[in-house]
């Protein structure tokens, strides 16, 4: 397949500007870019789709380009927004931008020798440009009539409580600028985005024109929703972000996993890069067994390993088991650490646990997971307790500091669902 008809069967176009031309033009390695806005120092889940859609045009054979909004960052993009952005200082955007740029070398290969991706910032060519002269030299090849009829404006004039600022109103100028730059100085032909960045898009490719007399192309990708209509990438937690210190690791994993079965097919197409063959293979078996579920665990698998890593992953996988009653034997603590932020804790007095200790039955009860010592005997002489993933079937089973995993922590549960990480200060 060709890189176009690749993205037309993993479901990725949206829109497109002369589909014909394009096809024709990408024939031939081009220059594409795709820009973001560097409104956070994290990448989320949903910047990913048109991010990796320009690692597919690298890895057949064309230059691409990511762009940080400097600039059009210190404004923000009305489009998608119900509600003016909060502006941003320069001194946050480049702190960013920089971060940001550490997820890229993950997404993007900087080091071929062939075709490396490059990042650039808009605010290197508008640094130089004064108000006046942007007006006089860019300003005038847009109709505000045009301007207005953008769905990405309209939406937001015909909400008379929020309305739009003359500020935002005036990013698509800058968007448009932006890819008449790239067209003279780098020789892009091809801007992708969301399919909320078509109107911006256009306006770029009309200011090309005007300006270069160049034909140039846009092709947006679609905003990914889930089959329930939920946004994809928010939960109640929050967005889902590549960065581990924002969402952790096994967070990131599980959420990948929780992926419903309705949708899973579709992701794999999005958000991997399996050949077509082996995404087929995987939906023949869903359909005939949705119960092992599969896709799920592959598409978790891609994606994590792609972001984090193969450690990491490996380390989340394990961790995924300890809590479905894995051993602990010769587990890192790195590892144990994701579990401890995804199951309630609890702290002791550690002088409690040495000598003779403290009997399980009140352990459990300190713990919360009993509410009386006649409960908790109950449950242990009912085989539904482990300590730290071990059956303990004797009421009189004492706590002591020999059972602290990394002279720390205990991990008990009841039941099959039911953990605590109780945490010796």
């Amino acid at each position: 397949m060709s890189i176009l008809e690749e993205l037309q069967w993993r479901g990725l176009v949206a829109d497109c500007t002369d589909t014909a031309e394009l096809t024709k033009k990408i024939a031939a390695p081009v220059t594409l870019y795709c820009g973001f806005d560097p409104t956070a120092d994290s990448l989320h889940v949903g910047n990913l789709v048109p991010l990796l859609a320009l690692r597919r045009f690298q890895d057949a054979g064309h230059h691409p380009i990511a762009v940080a909004g400097g600039a059009t960052g210190s404004i923000g993009d009305p489009s998608g927004k119900t509600a003016e952005r909060q502006l941003l200082t320069k001194e946050i955007l480049d702190h960013n931008i920089a971060s940001v740029k550490v997820q890229l070398a993950k997404l993007l290969d900087f080091e071929t020798k062939q075709n490396p991706a490059r990042l650039v910032d808009n605010a290197s060519w508008t640094a130089g440009i004064t108000f006046l002269e942007f007006l006089r030299d860019i300003g005038k090849h847009f109709s505000v009539n045009q301007m207005v009829a953008k769905e990405s404006v309209r939406a937001r004039m015909e909400d008379r409580e929020v309305g739009i600022s003359y500020t935002e109103f005036s990013y698509m100028l800058l968007q448009a600028f932006d890819f008449m730059v790239l067209c003279r100085e780098q020789n892009c032909e091809l801007q992708i985005g969301g399919s909320d960045q078509w109107g911006n898009i256009t306006a770029g490719i009309e200011l090309t024109r005007k300006k270069l007399g160049r034909q140039v192309f846009g092709l947006t990708l679609p905003l990914i929703t889930n089959t329930d209509g939920s946004k994809f990438g928010k939960t109640a937690a929050g967005a889902i972000w590549l960065d581990p210190k924002r969402t952790s690791v096994y967070k990131f994993y599980q959420f990948w996993i929780n992926t419903a079965d309705a949708d899973v097919i579709r992701y794999l197409k999005y958000f991997t890069f399996l050949a077509k063959e082996e995404i087929e293979s995987l939906e023949k078996k869903h359909l005939q067994n949705p119960n092992a579920r599969e896709p799920q665990y592959r598409l978790a698998l891609e994606v994590t390993v792609m972001i984090h890593g193969e450690e990491a992953t490996q380390g989340v996988i394990r961790a995924s088991d300890i809590l479905f009653g894995g051993e602990l034997k010769d587990i890192p603590e790195w590892i144990f650490n994701e579990i401890i932020g995804e199951v309630p804790t609890k702290e002791i007095d550690k002088a409690r646990l040495d000598g003779a200790g403290i009997a399980l039955v009140d352990f459990l009860v300190h713990a919360g997971l009993c509410p009386s010592k006649g409960q908790a005997r109950k449950d242990i002489e009912g085989g539904g307790v482990n300590l730290n993933n071990v059956r303990e079937a004797s009421a009189t089973r004492v706590v002591t500091a020999g059972d602290l995993l990394f002279g720390k922590h205990v991990l008990l549960r009841k039941g099959k669902k039911n953990y605590v990480v109780v945490t010796a200060k």
